[in-house]
């Protein structure tokens, strides 16, 4: 400030010497006196203005915890717009500031230098007072971005299903950077940092993807407000699931996730690499979009030193699971909703014309333009399955079908017409068939939303408990049941329930080649030295077949009048209920008869069944949960009941007339199942091998599923489930599984569009979340209270550009 004084005083010419030592030693004098009285007003007006902001800052921080449930997309707490809008001037001010060191610093009033801390651009700011000013600002703008750091914690923890992706603390950022700027008056200042253009070009993504995600996030928002009682279930609802702390319905508070200030301005997509550390690429396969990891085993298979069982038919895992994702078929479309897709899919969603070719004449398939059709015919009804399952329980009235009849297992399906449009008849069936040179048969099944799985009859038990089929049927199922004293059969007769029919419709049953004659004979034999019933043999003059029906005995007053024990009697510690890697046994397991056994008296009629614990559920056991076993059964399906009413079907934005295929992958009473009875879903119940052996309840009331270990890949083809629920299965499965590889494996069996529902401990919520994240899953709705979540999110398209070679999986 003196020098510009003593230049403009030094511009006057003197004569003398002396004249300009007075002028001098006089403007030396003043210069003292005016620095004497404007430092004083000087540095209190700064601390003026800085104790403002602060104040300002706390205030508004306090707002923003007020409001933590609102729905806050495209919003911004104010306490970040003032933070960033004086961090924004500052480095304006000190820009203009260098370029005006000389002009009229101490003209400069405390007002105008409010306005310069509040974004002025005039030609006219101060030097190095407004420099000193700037850098007080500067000190209080660090404390307000701080306290905007506490504040979005502080929201993050609170906020409920919004505040913990990562993506919207992005587009928090960025937009408070691009709202800021817009405050002031548009001049250029070539001083201005890259970040703030990072981040408007961020602002850009992000306001993108919330552009598309909008009314997603509307219904999050919905949800959180209506309370806890709508995603989790109340202390009453819930209190019998004290198995782990995740179903306990009493929720508190959602952890906070500390998040530094670099972090907040990366980009979404390095976000995803750097924090998330997952890398994924394309399966490169043979079976290519068709490739089930079990079952694809090419190494494995040409180790077997026989194929005369079907060796090569059944699982042969490898030694770690997959950790890559399978590739969509070229022109994938999403799929057809049912009932239509019964009668029709995508060609390209399933792009194999072999079975069109060899079994169009049966009406199996038909290639019809865009379209594989399916007129509803088999091998053995070709005029279509409707009047077949009539023409079966015309012969044998008591098997009532949807009544009496209600979950039956179907060998060798075919493309499962016969289990498709029993669904008329409220009937459910298990359709299995394996992965042979009948191409994709079951990935036809599941893609027109009828159930199947891939597995065969060879040398083990099949995944399901002992006496739970009402039914069990075979149409020209190219099964030979006579052979090795019957152990295939024997192995029907294992998972039959006392009293249920065995449906055979085969040419041995109705022609008179020698083949067939040799084959009815010896099966007349077996059958009664199995002591199954004969019950009728029916011909079709309509399809010009025949069906021969058997019944399982109630009773072992068969077993012991037997003269011969052929086949024998299984040993008393040989489990029926045992499945999982279980080799076939050619053996008989005794009829239970105490009245409290399960299997000694057929269930009660559907619907009946689904609600009403089963009669061999006594009070004297205790259940999963730890009440009295009925007890535990009801309060299960009250629970799933409660849960599904108020969040699922109404909280989550699903459209449930687009979801067909269903999983749980962890079952225990089948509750979530039966609470989806009323909609037009079937459900696969999954009881883990590791849990509580509950899958012959899920049965008893009407349901169906399998055993399974979730370190392996599932016997089903890729896309072929519309929804997967996952109820605390990932939290038991990290102890001994590698979860990237699960995750990828429910990638495969999930649809593009499909929906993952994750109930589980917050810990395995991020971590989950993340995992969806990095593969480009959208996330629909995150909540979490006391330590305890739940994840909705929905698969994409997305495909990763590089690819890895599976080695045992490659010719």
């Amino acid at each position: 400030m003196a020098l510009g004084k003593y230049q403009r005083v030094d511009s006057r010419k003197s004569s003398s010497y002396c004249s300009t030592g007075v002028v001098i030693a006089f403007v030396a004098l003043c210069l003292v006196g005016v620095w004497m009285m404007t430092s004083p007003s000087v540095v209190p007006e700064r601390n003026e203005i800085s104790q403002d902001g602060k104040a300002e800052v706390g205030e508004i921080a306090t707002e923003t915890k007020s409001r933590q449930f609102e729905d806050s997309q495209g919003d911004l707490p104010e306490d970040a717009m003032k933070g960033d809008s004086n961090n924004n001037s500052d480095q304006q001010d000190e820009g203009n500031s260098e370029v005006q060191d000389n002009q009229k610093a101490s003209q400069q009033s405390t007002e105008e230098t409010t306005e310069d801390n509040q974004g002025d651009k005039s030609e006219k700011d101060n030097g190095d007072k407004g420099a000193g000013s700037d850098e007080t600002s500067n000190a209080q703008t660090d404390k307000g971005a701080g306290s905007d750091d506490t504040s979005t914690a502080q929201t993050e923890s609170n906020g409920g299903e919004q505040k913990t992706e990562e993506a919207e603390s992005n587009t928090k950022s960025g937009e408070t950077q691009a709202q800021t700027g817009g405050q002031a008056e548009p001049v250029e200042n070539p001083i201005e940092t890259k970040k703030e253009e990072k981040v408007e070009e961020k602002v850009d993504e992000n306001q993108e993807q919330q552009s598309e995600n909008s009314s997603d996030n509307k219904k999050e928002s919905s949800d959180s407000s209506q309370g806890a009682n709508e995603v989790f279930p109340d202390v009453a609802q819930a209190e019998i699931l004290n198995e782990t702390t995740t179903q306990n319905g009493s929720f508190s508070t959602q952890r906070a996730e500390s998040k530094n200030e670099k972090e907040k301005h990366q980009s979404t997509e390095s976000k995803e690499e750097d924090s998330t550390g997952y890398s994924w690429r394309v399966c490169n396969v043979t079976a290519g979009p068709d490739y089930i990891p079990c079952l694809d085993n090419v190494q494995a298979l040409k180790k077997l030193r026989s194929t005369r069982h079907y060796e090569h038919r059944e699982r042969h895992c490898p030694e770690e699971a997959p950790t890559c994702l399978v590739a969509l078929p070229e022109g994938y479309r999403r799929s057809i909703e049912w009932p239509k897709s019964r009668d029709k899919i995508w060609y390209y969603n399933v792009p194999h014309t072999k079975l069109a070719a060899v079994k169009g004449h049966q009406n199996w398939v038909k290639v019809t333009g865009e379209y594989l059709t399916f007129p509803g015919g088999g091998t053995q009804f070709k005029y279509g399955a409707s009047h077949y399952i009539d023409f079966l329980q015309e012969g044998v009235p008591d098997i009532a079908w949807g009544k009496q009849s209600r979950v039956i297992l179907d060998v060798g399906c075919g493309v499962a017409s016969f289990g498709g449009y029993l669904f008329d008849k409220d009937v459910l069936t298990m359709s299995l068939a394996p992965k042979d040179e009948h191409e994709a048969q079951v990935q036809f099944a599941l893609e027109r939303g009828i159930p199947a799985i891939s597995a065969v009859m060879g040398t083990k038990r099949l995944p399901f408990p002992g006496n739970v089929f009402d039914a069990i049927h075979c149409a020209r199922c190219r099964v030979p049941w006579h052979i090795e004293g019957g152990q295939l059969l024997l192995e029907l007769n294992r998972m039959l329930r006392p009293g249920g029919y065995f449906l055979w419709s085969a040419t041995p049953v109705y022609q008179k080649l020698p083949e067939d004659v040799e084959i009815w004979n010896a099966m007349t034999e077996l059958t009664k030295k199995m002591c199954w019933e004969l019950v009728t043999i029916k011909e079709d003059k309509v399809d010009l077949v025949g069906a021969a029906i058997y019944r399982k005995p109630l009773t072992n007053e068969c077993y012991e009048n037997r003269q011969e024990n052929d086949p024998p009697l299984c040993k008393e510690s040989d489990d029926p209920n045992a499945a999982w890697n279980v080799s076939l046994q050619a053996c008989m397991h005794k009829i239970p008869v105490d009245e409290t056994a399960r299997g000694s008296h057929w269930p009660e009629q559907w619907p009946l069944r689904l609600e009403r614990p089963p009669y061999w559920l006594t009070s004297n056991q205790v259940g999963v949960y730890g009440k009295a076993a009925p007890e535990d059964f009801t309060s299960d399906y009250k629970h799933w009941k409660h849960v599904v009413t108020k969040s699922y079907l109404s909280g989550m934005g699903i459209s449930w007339s687009k979801v067909r295929n269903v999983m749980d992958m962890r079952s225990i009473y089948g509750g979530f199942a039966a609470a989806l009875k009323d909609l037009n879903v079937w459900v696969m119940n999954v009881v883990t091998i590791d849990s509580p052996d509950t899958l012959p309840i899920i049965y008893e009331r009407g349901l169906f599923g399998m055993y399974h270990d979730w370190c392996e890949s599932f016997s089903t083809y890729p896309r072929s489930y519309d929804l997967l629920h996952a109820d605390h299965l990932f939290s038991k499965l990290k102890k001994r599984c590698n979860l990237v590889a699960v995750m990828a494996e429910v990638d495969r069996i999930l649809r593009p569009e499909g929906k993952l529902i994750v109930r589980d401990n917050v810990e395995i919520i991020n971590e989950i979340e993340k995992m969806a994240k990095s593969l480009h899953w959208e996330i629909r709705l995150t909540y979490s209270k006391d330590a305890e979540g739940l994840l909705c999110v929905q698969k994409t398209m997305w495909r990763p550009k590089e690819m890895e070679v599976i080695a045992s999986a490659t010719v």
